[in-house]
């Protein structure tokens, strides 16, 4: 009887090879349904990628084929498998990496214009470790070229190709003592109400960075009805990768400051004097200086007093001083001239015989106010900041002083700056907010003479220092 179809009993394991079969006699319609199995085979699984796959079964490989993107020119969050070309032209750019990982994930990053050397490229580790180690990467190479891949989670990602690269490993951290220092997650802040030293410890990497807010001390303000004190000058950064996503004033520069391991002295500008009652009225004072590193804000301008004034010092400063009513001059703010402005200019006051009354301090973000009688200009506004974990409100300008007896409103200064005397004394500006004081009224003496009470002093400006320091 002739055989159709032989079965797997029928053959012995390697009993049959390719010499015995003629070409082409053995065809598939020859073969009975499922005679050559999985199992007869040496191997029954595939290997593709570091991925095992049964025969027959299917499976996804690891991310080895990299899907390109689209050019990068803002802060970004990886996704794995895929490259990155990544423009910093505009400025520096974090690139942020995925959230969770499995063992061969890769991400590629290429310097797309190659400026990575002046924008640097920061890579955020979102809570995995680079290299093994709990740090961010910050690549300062330009035509850098980088390829990571996920280990576990004690070695995190890798890099396991880079070209034109100095160093991956640059430490974006900082180490450092002084002032009052506070912690808010992976940040630390140094508050200095007084002269000290920030002191970087050593180890910490060449291009560590901090942010800043540095304040002068504020002007005092002007008697007799006059201008209400300039606001300290007022400087701010603010970069996320640096301290953090808090809300910054609308006048931060988003270029923190590089230190290294060294002593930073830190002085913290006193607030300008005020005049006292009439009649050493002049003698009022504008602001002093606040410094840290390379970063000065300059003390608040002070207010003019009447046009027999003398006193020490000018009306220009970090903001300016306000004016006398029948003196047209008035303090010019952000002098000396820096960028971002650290401050505004004071404003005008008003004289009509017999009424008179100053203008208002500039402040942080915003000029002072003229004079309407009876009624002196309000102090300029001031920034607010949370740069030490809570809204605040700093750098107002000092309220001009008014006219009594007809007497206006009390007004404020911009923030926390000094309130115009619209009776016998001004106010001083806010102690280390570097406010503005603000301005005395006229007042009717002794036998309705006028005369005028003391003014307000500037306010002590302030220093705060922020960073990454895990």
């Amino acid at each position: 009887m002739a055989i159709n179809k032989v079965g797997s009993k029928g053959i012995e394991d390697n009993s049959v090879a390719a010499v015995d079969f003629a070409p082409g006699t053995v065809t598939s319609v020859k073969l009975a349904d499922d005679a050559v199995t999985n199992a007869k085979l040496s191997n029954s699984t595939i290997t593709a990628s570091g991925t095992s796959i049964a025969l027959g079964a299917s499976g996804t490989l690891n991310n080895q084929f990299i899907d390109w993107q689209s050019v990068i020119t803002s802060n970004t969050t990886m996704v794995a498998g895929r490259g990155y070309f990544v423009n910093t032209t505009g400025g520096a750019v974090s690139m942020t990496l995925p959230a969770s990982a499995s063992i061969g994930d890769l991400v590629v990053i290429k310097d797309y214009a190659g400026t990575f050397a002046t924008n640097k490229l920061t890579i955020l580790r979102n809570s995995h470790k680079i290299q093994g180690v709990a740090n961010d990467s910050l690549i300062g190479t330009n035509r850098a070229s980088l390829v990571l891949i996920y280990v576990d989670a004690t070695k995190g990602w890798l890099y396991t190709d880079e070209h034109n690269v100095t160093d991956l490993e640059k430490n974006i951290f900082v180490a450092a003592t002084g002032g009052t220092v506070a912690t808010t997650g992976d940040f630390k802040i140094h508050t200095f109400t007084g002269d000290g030293n920030f002191v970087v410890s050593a180890g910490v990497g060449p291009v560590a960075v901090v942010d800043y807010l540095v304040i002068a001390g504020g002007g005092g303000g002007g008697s007799w009805a006059g201008g209400g004190g300039g606001a300290g000058g007022y400087r701010e950064s603010h970069s996320t990768p640096v301290s953090g996503p808090y809300t910054a004033s609308p006048t931060a520069t988003p270029t923190g400051l590089s230190v290294s391991a060294q002593t930073y002295p830190v002085t913290v500008g006193a607030g300008g004097a005020n005049a006292p009652s009439y009649p050493a009225r002049a003698s009022r004072a504008p602001g002093s200086n606040s410094i840290f590193s390379t970063i000065t804000s300059a003390g608040g301008g002070k207010g003019r007093s009447d046009s027999g004034d003398s006193g020490p010092g000018g009306i220009d400063g970090g903001s300016g001083g306000g004016g006398y009513g029948d003196e047209p001059t008035v303090g010019t703010g952000n002098t000396p001239p820096v960028s971002p402005p650290q401050g505004n200019n004071g404003n005008t006051g008003y004289a009509s015989n017999p009424v008179y009354a100053g203008g208002g301090g500039g402040g942080a973000t915003g000029a002072g106010g003229s004079a309407s009688a009876p009624t002196g200009g309000a102090g300029g506004a001031g920034a607010t900041s949370s740069i030490n974990g809570t809204p605040t409100a700093r750098a107002g300008g000092g309220g001009g002083g008014g006219n009594v007896p007809n007497v206006g409103p009390a007004t404020a200064g911009g923030g926390p700056g000094g309130s115009s005397g619209n009776g016998p004394v001004g106010t001083a500006g806010t102690a280390n907010t570097g406010g503005g004081g603000g301005a005395s009224g006229q007042v009717t003496g002794p036998g309705g003479s006028p005369t005028a009470g003391a003014s307000g002093a500037g306010g002590k400006g302030i220093v705060i220092i922020r960073y990454k320091f895990q």
